[in-house]
């Protein structure tokens, strides 16, 4: 059902984003992305200078003539966001929740696709396929990815990013540009981002909460796993106690930072109450020097 209070959330993204959609990155996103790969257009008859890696065999031994295929420049590309909404994402010490930083960040993205004539599509993922809207075009569509993206009422608290990537690789058969948005607190994710980053343009965007790297010395400070809802109370007055927990938060910090570099994938850190338009612009100049 939609509230006022949700139509006005919905609104402020739009506004937001579309003001850095319009002033930043939309020129940004169209020279990294368009143009990427090629798709089939039709057969013709062989012509001398042709490149034989192109003749269609099937084609030849059917008409007994040498054919080869035409490819044009792909001009569309379909976009899809894989976004995190597990329990850890409840979690912002900093003017707002991982989740609704994750909801601009998805925002942003599919403005940008539609922008430039491209589909988007999205799967809202816990360690359950939460919700999944097939890619399409325009402006009512994007409105409702976000306001899903607001007001979805999640099933499960837990993450499965392998069980994510995989069901996207069910659903999607053509070539996409996929934006992974999540904390990646979890384990087990290497194997399928991968097998996925093989056939997709795999982009990872997580989504970082100082707090969760280095606790202040305020005393004794209550813990809970926001997915488990297991807790501990942490004497945070002690050194060596802060010390072990930035130590243990910084390896898991690493690991996944590892995992996308040895699966050939970019990742894009943004942090909660700092601005993200940077980070993104600084992949965006960088994917453009590769090309």
């Amino acid at each position: 059902m939609l509230t006022k209070d949700l139509i006005a959330k919905v609104r402020k993204i739009e506004i937001r984003t579309r003001r850095i959609v319009d002033e930043l990155t939309g020129g940004a996103y169209h020279s990294v992305f368009k143009g990427k790969g090629m798709e089939f257009n039709e057969v013709r008859e062989y012509i001398p200078g042709d490149d034989v890696r192109a003749i269609d065999w099937n084609v030849t031994a059917r008409t007994g003539q040498p054919h080869i295929k035409k490819f044009v420049e792909e001009r569309e590309l379909t976009v899809f966001l894989l976004v995190d909404v597990s329990g850890s994402g409840d979690f912002g010490s900093i003017g707002q929740r991982k989740n609704e930083l994750a909801a601009e960040l998805a925002a942003l993205l599919a403005f940008n696709a539609i922008r430039n004539n491209d589909q988007v599509g999205l799967l809202l993922f816990s360690d359950q396929d939460e919700l999944h809207l097939p890619p399409r075009k325009g402006r009512g569509h994007v409105l409702r990815l976000i306001r899903e993206l607001l007001a979805y009422d999640r099933q499960s608290k837990k993450t499965d990013i392998r069980k994510a990537l995989e069901t996207f690789m069910r659903v999607t058969h053509r070539r996409t540009v996929v934006f992974v948005i999540s904390d990646f607190i979890d384990e087990g994710f290497y194997q399928a981002m991968a097998i996925a980053n093989k056939k997709h343009d795999l982009i990872a965007i997580r989504i970082l909460d100082k707090l969760e790297l280095g606790i202040p010395s305020a005393g004794y400070i209550e813990l809970e796993d926001a997915e488990t809802g297991e807790s501990l109370t942490f004497p945070s007055l002690r050194q060596s106690n802060r010390r072990s927990f930035a130590v243990n938060s910084w390896s898991q910090h690493q690991q996944v930072t590892d995992i996308c570099s040895r699966a050939g994938v970019d990742l894009i850190d943004i942090s909660n109450g700092e601005d993200y338009v940077q980070p993104l612009m600084q992949f965006f100049r960088k994917r453009e020097k590769r090309r």
